[in-house]
């Protein structure tokens, strides 16, 4: 039996499992199983930065490019983003805790054989057809009703995204697919759910499984009354170490203290919502030091930038980078969680590679 890991095996772990030998878009996605989409390009979205470790020759763009031909869907999951098709059809068919008035039905069943019709579509066309005017949305500004209600529609299952247009989601109808025939099936499709949750975000803290498993009412709200007994039995198939007074779960195929020669000596800028940093209260504990996300902080409380990518080097964040864009030539600017960089001249090799793999990425 080999010894229980410690913090340190488990950090490395935590970098190892996910940053294996890039391959293809659609095995990256296949084993990430989820990858996290956000809208704010800084220097690029959150996806494309988080695929650029994990596939070859990944240009910015390349996913919004080839989802069409990908067997892949656009949706809500724990968050939202991007996922392997076999994933999405698990959250189906999906039922909102929160039901639409019969009005608000027959608007959407009105969208929808509109959709039908044209076979795809973009929001400007259902805004001109039915000219729906405008609502409140969340953060209480005024936005398109047309896309309150494509979006509403989008999650409850009725449509799918089938491409984007200059970032604009195009869609189509999803055909309908049938309900878990009882409690066994229902039961099978949150575990399957579960599992896929923890094998992108492992290893996790008993508090973080617990976070995204629970997350999954977001995912599969009609399954919201099996989520705790899912997460009872989650915790039974992994394997568990209690380390510093806290309890860790992984896979069990998994060997969390054997990671070896996996890990390079690169320098990597990540993505705010790599599998690496999501979890913040584990970043913390792996890594010694609070990383944030500030892009809605207000300018004047950000300590660390308004999209600053954590700087891994090896198997240790230490540090961050803001990365901009001026005039066509990339600016990027460091901190250091020690107050200053590294002085071995590897690192700083490693810092100018990373510079100039990025400046590829995105085109420059």
């Amino acid at each position: 039996m080999s010894s229980p890991p410690t913090l340190d095996d488990l950090r490395r772990y935590a970098v190892a499992r996910t940053l294996i030998a890039p391959g293809d878009l659609r095995g990256a996605i296949e084993r990430l199983g989820f990858v996290q989409a956000d809208p704010i390009r800084a220097p690029a979205r959150a996806q494309d930065l988080t695929l650029r470790h994990r596939v070859t020759g990944y240009r910015a763009g390349d996913l919004e490019a080839h989802y069409p031909t990908l067997d892949i869907e656009e949706d809500t999951f724990i968050n939202y983003g991007f996922l392997p098709r076999a994933h999405h059809a698990l959250m189906h068919p999906r039922t909102p805790r929160t039901r639409w008035s019969a009005a608000r039905m027959k608007r959407a069943q009105a969208v929808l054989e509109f959709v039908r019709e044209r076979g795809e579509v973009h929001p400007r066309d259902v805004d001109a057809h039915f000219a729906h005017g405008r609502v409140v949305n969340y953060w209480g500004g005024s936005s398109n009703a047309t896309t309150h209600m494509l979006d509403g529609m989008h999650y409850r299952g009725l449509l799918r995204v089938t491409r984007r247009d200059a970032g604009i989601r195009v869609y189509g109808v999803r055909e309908p697919t049938a309900a878990p025939a009882d409690a066994r099936a229902r039961r099978a499709q949150l575990d399957a759910l579960a599992d896929i949750v923890v094998a992108k975000y492992a290893p996790l803290t008993a508090s973080g499984l617990h976070v995204v498993v629970r997350r999954l009412r977001i995912a599969a709200p009609q399954l919201y009354g099996g989520i705790e007994s899912a997460l009872a039995r989650v915790k039974k198939r992994l394997a568990h170490a209690r380390i510093d007074g806290v309890d860790w779960y992984w896979p069990a195929a998994e060997h969390a203290s054997a990671v070896g020669d996996a890990i390079d000596n690169r320098v990597r800028l990540l993505a705010p919502f790599d599998p690496i940093a999501w979890d913040r209260g584990r970043f913390e504990r792996l890594f010694g030091w609070a990383y944030r996300f500030e892009a809605y902080t207000p300018p004047s409380k950000r300590t660390l930038g308004y999209y600053a990518l954590p700087l891994l080097w090896a198997d240790r964040v230490i540090g961050w980078a803001n990365a901009t864009i001026e005039s066509g030539r990339l600016r990027i600017d460091p901190g250091y969680v020690a107050g200053r960089p590294p002085r071995s001249r590897a690192f700083r090799n490693e810092l100018d590679a990373e510079a100039d793999r990025m400046r590829v990425f995105l085109q420059l």
